[in-house]
């Protein structure tokens, strides 16, 4: 086991614990900003769904029931204007944490293979990496990389932690770039219905792809436009040839979605009026945390879609957090998501409105 965890970075989050105790000690309570985790209730429509399939006795499949498939995607031709999507272009996984923690293993990488991700990216891209014993390097342009040996890059659009957008534009030319080489592109699109400031475009619409899903996979996640990250709830949709042999292989392992989360999950995709009033939710939370912030002195980069603010006063992330955990607010320092966020913080608009508006008031 040791030598398991010996590949592993330490878990950046205990780093927290001190700041957290002293924002906990404020006489108002913490405002705890530094995980997205949803906090607004499940949907009652997606609730009664999974109550109606609890009883479910037998043993669920991977590949979800027909009506799963059918969810998804209508879905993704509905939302994402992807054209020609059958269910042999689609897969249900456990969470898409899951997913892109051990993706690289399902396909068969390891030494010698190398996988890319942004700069500024989710630990878990590299943790996936490090798991099957690959390489790994960071990228602020991924057609600069030295294709060589390079079996996967993925791409996060809109990004966590940043909420950086990349443009139709640019993901036409990175998709083009990565054909011609023959690199897999793993599109990680979590946040892409949660754009303000920018219209996120997902790589299977056909004008990024020129209508074919050859090398293509995207990730997506019911986590936080349906508050579901309780119920382990995410899909893949892209290249059959990919999708494919990730379904033989998940079979063997088990890896398989509850019979009522897959319930849940064809009630929520067929609802887009909970995604619309979730979306109100977060635009008075962002408004409010925004204006606070920059009233506070700090300035505020890219942000343009997701869940958090990246936000910076132009000193090291750890001397912003310690001055906003002596506030009661606790955010996520920069350098979690890699080196040259160090100087960053990411804020996160997953608090109840009460809280944001106790954050909001601290601030000014």
């Amino acid at each position: 086991m040791s030598a398991v965890t010996d590949r592993l970075p330490t878990f950046p989050w205990d780093k927290l614990a001190p700041y957290k105790a002293t924002a906990a000690a404020h006489p108002d309570g913490i405002v705890d900003l530094s995980v997205g985790t949803p906090v607004d209730p499940v949907p009652e429509l997606i609730q009664k769904a999974l109550v109606d399939a609890a009883d479910s006795p037998g043993y669920p499949t991977v590949w979800g029931t027909p009506a799963l498939r059918d969810a998804i995607t209508g879905w993704a031709e509905r939302r994402l204007g992807a054209r020609g999507v059958t269910h042999r272009h689609v897969l249900p996984v456990v969470g898409s944490k899951e997913l892109v923690a051990w993706l690289p293993t399902q396909l068969g990488l390891g030494p010698g293979d190398r996988v890319a991700f942004p700069r500024l990216a989710y630990p878990t891209y590299e943790v996936g990496a490090r798991l099957a014993r690959a390489d790994f390097l960071a990228y602020d342009d991924p057609t600069e990389l030295d294709p060589a040996d390079l079996r996967l890059l993925w791409l996060n659009s809109p990004s966590n932690p940043t909420g950086k957008v990349l443009s139709r534009a640019e993901l036409t030319r990175i998709v083009a770039w990565a054909r011609e080489h023959g690199v897999l592109v793993a599109s990680d699109e979590c946040y892409l219905e949660l754009g303000w400031e920018a219209d996120p475009v997902s790589v299977l619409h056909p004008d990024v792809n020129g209508g074919s899903y050859d090398g293509l996979v995207a990730v997506h996640s019911l986590s936080k436009r349906s508050n579901l990250a309780g119920y382990r709830a995410a899909f893949l949709a892209g290249d059959p040839a990919v999708l494919g042999p990730l379904l033989e292989i998940r079979k063997h392992g088990g890896m398989m979605t509850s019979a009522p989360t897959q319930a849940a999950v064809v009630a929520a995709l067929g609802d887009d009026e909970h995604v619309r009033v979730q979306r109100e939710r977060y635009t008075a939370r962002r408004t409010a945390l925004r204006e606070a912030l920059l009233g506070h002195g700090f300035r505020i980069e890219h942000s343009e879609a997701g869940l958090y603010l990246w936000a910076t006063r132009d000193e090291s992330c750890w001397d912003t957090v310690a001055h906003l955990a002596e506030l009661g607010i606790l955010v996520a320092p920069g350098d979690f998501y890699g080196p040259a966020g160090a100087r960053f913080v990411r804020v996160a608009l997953t608090a109840t409105d009460d809280r944001v508006t106790a954050a909001a008031h601290r601030l000014t």
